[in-house]
């Protein structure tokens, strides 16, 4: 119980009217008219949103106080299953190996290097040291010259992904005078280790403009070799891993068009791949005399790899080197001197397949357990038969290894270490298969442990995300465990929306599809409660930013099917944001979600389903929804007007929290044991709301 009343947002007319339809928005005060302002200067924001904002964060944190202790211990538990001084395998490049390490006690990570031959390690950028006496603070690129004498780094220390550039003498470790803020924060080095591109952030937070930045020259000098002229099209930068080219891409959510610079050419301005084509998705690397691009040309819908000449790389002379193949998902390529190495996924399941270049011959790497996650992990050289991949089950920790893809053999370089103590044969992963009322099957991956009963006594928690073609792994989490030795049953459904199997999957939750997405995670649930694992209304779920809209509309659209729902930084406000053609993500957003300012169809669909607009008066699950001040993602009125009009609305009196970061973004809490405590607030709630907080991990 609480002891304080749950805010009461002010309720103030504002209407506006599209397609000849009106929309009344009582809580748009919300709204921060110099969000660009706060984005920069949080001290900014109207006094009487702040007022609201810390009074719900004030109610939230009341009607958790019984619950404190259970976050110390689920948050003490968290830490102790992390390595204190962890550190990532080192990625050699030439006479340097680089890598990333914690120090026992320190939130950030330092990027460090030695010698490839042997000799002492030396810290070229320390997290710790960099944040100090800042409430935020995040590394969002991190890249040395390619003679290794200066590194570029780029960090935010508001969270409003406001990346400013800076340039380090590797040897010295002091800062050169150059600085560059308002930067998207990608950096890509030319190969004169001088030359330095990035993207700078126009007035509405879009990364539009690449720059070249010569060092030890002002600012005012830099040069603008590529600024994008759509405004629903974002800028990104890459290398080839040749590093003859730097990459530009500029891409929305179903186009992509690539152009390239010469690594070798300080003064080189770019050269188109392909013009871009509604629809055309491809991603671009080197080889020798060509590039090797990854394409869904030609209706290859789970996309194709071809060849084509460097000198003349139009669309008209690419030639197929490996065919579409529906349901064989590539995701990505990697290319080598000897070798291409590409992932793929099929029904769900990820493999990586090894090419010959010489003769093309082909090799999968095998895997036994019946749902895993597996990444190939970049390196810097190009002339090596060397692959690095890693490996994970929801039951096994993940492994590291370097993989010789001419002789086909793999050495394990790490495994992840639980310092507290981890046993995979105490735990159960399985994958089954929910039926989604069109008759798709959806896959849900599990993890309990196997004293769990699985008689429907047992609350589940279930995690979904379905959007933007991003798929869920079965992967290892740490954090998860602390829910999982207190009985819960954690589930992941596999939904539209993502590409868990293949792009077919993610065309089918977008869009005008959307409505997919959201019924595909009730059948999960539902599933759930006929396999007898749980029962209905003992179902905990959980989504973040477009899987927040996913909580928003199951807790409309099946209210009692779930005893929780834990909506981090949700996308709620789905109309009025699209309708907002000013906000940072919104043009290039018009192909995921359609364009309800020209479409009355687009306008239609998203108001049928935006949980804030479908709000209605009903019993609703017990809600704890999180947002960040600063985030130019899912900006902060999204949920903070959700939870005032549910306040309003809800029939029932289950909890309703709000939870702002007034000093974080879109990613919450920046330092690794900080994040640990929004992690144990969140698993707090779900105990609590199951009945569970007296309950004590399975040993």
């Amino acid at each position: 119980m609480t002891r304080l009343p749950p805010p009461l947002a002010a309720e103030k007319s504002h209407l506006t009217s599209c397609h000849g339809q009106t929309l009344h928005d009582p809580f748009h005060w919300l709204r921060a008219e110099n969000w660009q302002e706060v984005m920069r200067d949080p001290a900014t924001l109207d006094p009487d949103i702040r007022a609201y904002l810390e009074a719900e964060n004030a109610y939230a944190a009341d009607a958790l106080a019984d619950t404190e202790v259970l976050q110390q211990t689920l948050f003490q538990e968290m830490k102790a299953r992390l390595k204190p001084d962890d550190r990532t395998v080192p990625t050699p490049d030439g006479d340097w190996e680089y890598f990333s390490s914690f120090a026992t006690g320190g939130q950030y990570p330092r990027l460090c290097r030695r010698p490839r031959a042997g000799g002492d390690e030396s810290i070229l950028i320390d997290g710790n040291a960099e944040a100090t006496g800042k409430t935020y603070w995040d590394l969002g690129a991190a890249s040395h010259s390619p003679d290794h004498a200066l590194i570029a780094f780029s960090t935010d220390d508001k969270g409003s992904e406001l990346y400013t550039i800076r340039i380090r003498d590797a040897a010295t470790g002091q800062n050169l005078p150059d600085e560059i803020p308002d930067t998207r924060g990608d950096v890509a080095w030319a190969n004169d280790s001088r030359t330095l591109y990035y993207i700078r952030v126009d007035a509405n937070h879009r990364p539009r403009a690449v720059w070249r930045h010569t060092i030890g020259t002002p600012m005012s000098s830099d040069e603008c070799v590529y600024e994008e002229a759509d405004e629903s099209f974002f800028l990104a930068l890459g290398r080839a891993q040749s590093r003859a080219f730097v990459l530009i891409n500029a891409h929305d959510h179903q186009t992509s068009e690539f152009h390239t610079l010469d690594a070798n050419d300080p003064k080189a301005m770019p050269r188109v791949i392909a013009p871009r084509s509604t629809g055309h998705e491809y991603d671009v690397e080197h080889h020798s005399d060509r590039f090797i691009i990854t394409t869904n040309s030609n209706d290859a819908e789970d996309f194709r790899i071809v060849e084509t000449p460097v000198a003349t790389p139009g669309i008209e002379n690419w030639i197929e080197i490996v065919p579409h193949r529906t349901g064989r998902l590539i995701i990505e390529v990697s290319v080598t001197q000897h070798h291409i190495a590409r992932l793929e996924r099929e029904d769900g399941l990820p493999r990586i397949v090894v090419r010959r270049i010489a003769d093309g011959a082909e090799h999968p790497i095998a895997f036994a357990e019946e749902a895993y996650s597996l990444g190939m992990a970049g390196g810097y050289e190009f002339n090596t038969a060397n692959l690095r991949f890693t490996y994970s089950s929801m039951t096994t920790p993940a492994e590291t290894y370097d993989y010789d893809m001419a002789t086909r053999t793999r050495v394990l370089k790490k495994r992840q270490e639980i310092p507290s103590g981890h046993n995979p044969d105490d735990y159960i992963t399985r994958r089954l298969f929910a039926l989604a009322p069109d008759g798709e099957r959806v896959p849900v991956s599990l993890l309990y442990r196997k004293s769990t009963p699985l008689d429907g006594s047992a609350p589940a928690f279930l995690y979904g995300y379905g959007a933007y073609g991003i798929s869920m792994p079965a992967s290892f989490s740490t954090g998860r465990l602390s829910l999982v030795d207190r009985g819960f049953i954690f589930a992941i459904a596999h939904i539209r929306g993502g590409k868990d199997k293949g792009y077919r999957w993610y065309k089918d939750g977008k869009a005008k599809k959307k409505p997919n997405t959201f019924t595909d995670f009730i059948a999960a649930g539902d599933l759930l409660v006929s396999e007898g694992l749980t029962t209905r209304g003992r179902i905990v779920a959980n989504g973040g930013s477009a899987g927040g809209m996913l909580m928003g509309a199951v807790a409309n659209l099946a209210p009692d099917l779930f005893l929780g729902i834990i909506a981090d930084v949700p996308f709620v406000d789905v109309l009025n944001t699209m309708l907002d053609k000013d906000l940072p993500l919104t043009p290039p957003e018009w192909p995921e979600w359609g364009n309800p300012i020209e479409s009355a169809e687009d306008f239609a669909t998203i108001r049928a389903y935006s949980p804030y607009d479908n709000v209605t008066a009903k019993a609703y699950p017990h809600i704890l929804a999180t947002g960040g001040l600063t985030d130019p993602r899912v900006t902060y009125w999204e949920p903070a007007k959700w939870v005032a009009k549910l306040r309003r609305l809800n029939t029932g009196d289950n909890l309703l929290l709000l939870k702002i970061n007034m000093g974080a973004g879109h990613g919450g809490a920046s330092g690794r044991y900080e994040r640990l405590k929004e992690t144990a607030r969140d698993f707090a709630f779900a105990l609590k709301i199951a009945g569970l907080t007296g309950s004590t991990p399975a040993s």
